[in-house]
């Protein structure tokens, strides 16, 4: 059975709707986006949280689009495409800004579904989020176990509810070990190669409003990255496990590829409280 594993991330990308930060106007929204110094901040966390776990996978077999507008500033529509060149995974959507924000992630990533496959793995990858470098493996070896509960409605969902929340302020990183009830990062969204929706459409906090889902919540499988950019910076449900903080830095290390040493040293340095949302860090 041919189980495809296909990402979305979300790099700036300009559109209507989908974001809890609203804007009256569309130029708002790009003034926004486009803040040099936001974009600056974004793509350091996405080079040092997210994209080096990405690279290090033990199952190297998926794909991960990443969906920006064709006007995103340089230098980091350059960069993009230089991602690109280097990472076998990636492919760059340029999406024009759509008003519904779920037609354009389809039209992100439909070019990308394998139709011959038996099962699309969707996962969303936000670009200040991390999931451990098995979790391809893990999500692609799981689905079998879990095939049964898929034919019932040909959909399901698997929760890697095991991670840590990392929050960045002026004074530096905090780590704090969460069991996270359908997380972002590490949250898969099986479908039928032609079902014409993806994670996308089935919001992470009510996914169990629209198919059976697992929980499977044996190892940290991702990193929910809090910061002064966050569209919303809200934890969700959940509960803390125990762990020995001194080796919060060899865990980051081994599972994430994570240093935790620079991020530390780009926090203080940024000296930015977290953001101004209503639920940032709860």
């Amino acid at each position: 059975m041919r189980v495809q594993m296909l990402g979305l991330c979300r790099f700036s990308y300009l559109g209507g709707r989908g974001f809890q930060v609203m804007h009256e106007t569309l130029e708002q929204r790009r003034a926004f986006l486009y803040d040099p110094e936001r974009l600056a901040r974004r793509w350091h966390w996405f080079e040092n949280v997210t994209l080096p776990a990405l690279l290090a996978q033990t199952d190297p077999d998926f794909t991960l689009v990443l969906m920006t507008g064709p006007d995103l500033p340089e230098p980091w529509l350059s960069q993009l495409r230089e991602l690109v060149e280097i990472m076998p995974q990636a492919r760059l959507a340029l999406i024009p800004p759509m008003e519904r924000h779920l037609d354009a992630c389809m039209v992100a990533i439909a070019p990308h579904i394998e139709a011959g496959a038996d099962v699309v793995g969707h996962f969303r990858q936000d670009d200040d989020d991390a999931v451990a470098i098995d979790y391809v493996h893990d999500a692609r070896r799981d689905f079998t176990a879990m095939r049964p509960l898929w034919e019932r409605r040909r959909r399901l969902s698997c929760d890697y509810s095991r991670g840590l929340v990392l929050k960045a302020t002026e004074q530096g990183i905090s780590v704090e070990p969460r069991m996270i009830y359908n997380a972002v990062a590490a949250l898969t969204v099986y479908l039928p190669p032609d079902a014409q929706r993806s994670v996308m459409h089935f919001p992470h906090w009510k996914i169990g409003l629209s198919m059976p889902g697992v929980t499977l919540p044996a190892k940290p499988m991702f990193v929910r990255f809090l910061n002064h950019d966050n569209d919303s910076g809200a934890i969700g449900a959940g509960y803390p496990w125990e762990a020995d903080p001194a080796g919060w830095g060899r865990l980051l290390a081994r599972r994430f590829r994570i240093d935790l040493d620079t991020l530390e040293r780009s926090a203080r340095a940024f000296g930015l409280p977290g953001a101004d949302r209503p639920r940032w860090g709860v």
